[in-house]
């Protein structure tokens, strides 16, 4: 088995996938606008800066999803992927899973968003594995704590070596495919890391070190 790694937000999708649910929260008032922009935005800059502290990050995201039912959420998400998500679904994304695909490969992606948010997107590219940051579930709902080890930073290698253990799989021939420098302990572990369309800070280490450079956004 060849393992085709890829990051979600910014990689496979030219946005962020939980920066855009929050937008969508704002933007149909079924949240505070103001205050929960303001937190969104926040955050975002700390997870862009390297110190994101991502139990503080999940119990403000994860809110949004305890405070309602699982048939509400699945509600509001079908017009969250149609309007939001489904429009920063690049076409060069899709090639290249396509040729992985092709390839023989077994994709997953693997990302710090959590798995309620993330696994309708990863359904719709055509991609069967995910390791996500997994919200407590209790009495059938939401809470805003993490189940296990989040999949964000060093908790991505955690995730995946467990997952390679129960598989009985390796990463030789592996690839990753990510834009951000909070993906470096991955990056550091596959046969080809791919930097795409990287943030400054990677894009030096990637030159540095002569990965590949390459961009999915749609021309």
């Amino acid at each position: 088995m060849t393992l085709a790694l890829f990051d979600l937000d910014h990689t496979l999708l030219s946005n962020d996938s939980d920066y855009l649910w929050g937008q969508f929260l704002v933007d149909n008032k079924l949240v505070d606008d103001q205050e929960h922009a303001a937190s969104n935005k926040a955050f975002y800059t700390q997870y862009q800066n390297g110190t994101l502290d991502i139990h503080e990050y999940a119990a403000f995201s994860f809110a949004s999803l305890a405070s309602r039912t699982m048939e509400e959420l699945a509600e509001l998400h079908q017009e969250f992927m149609r309007n939001y998500i489904e429009p920063v679904m690049s076409n060069k994304s899709k090639a290249l899973i396509a040729q992985h695909k092709a390839m023989g490969h077994t994709l997953m992606v693997i990302t710090a968003t959590n798995s309620f948010i993330t696994r309708p997107i990863v359904t719709a590219f055509g991609i069967d594995n995910l390791l996500a940051i997994e919200p407590l579930i209790v009495d059938g709902r939401y809470t805003t704590k993490i189940d296990g080890v989040p999949s964000f930073r060093e908790g991505k290698v955690t995730r995946l070596n467990a997952w390679l253990e129960n598989n009985n799989e390796t990463l030789e021939g592996s690839y990753f495919y990510s834009d951000s420098h909070n993906d470096l302990p991955l990056l550091e572990c596959v046969t080809y890391p791919i930097a795409v369309d990287p943030d400054p800070k990677l894009k030096d280490i990637a030159q540095a070190r002569n990965w590949d450079i390459i961009s999915l956004i749609d021309d």
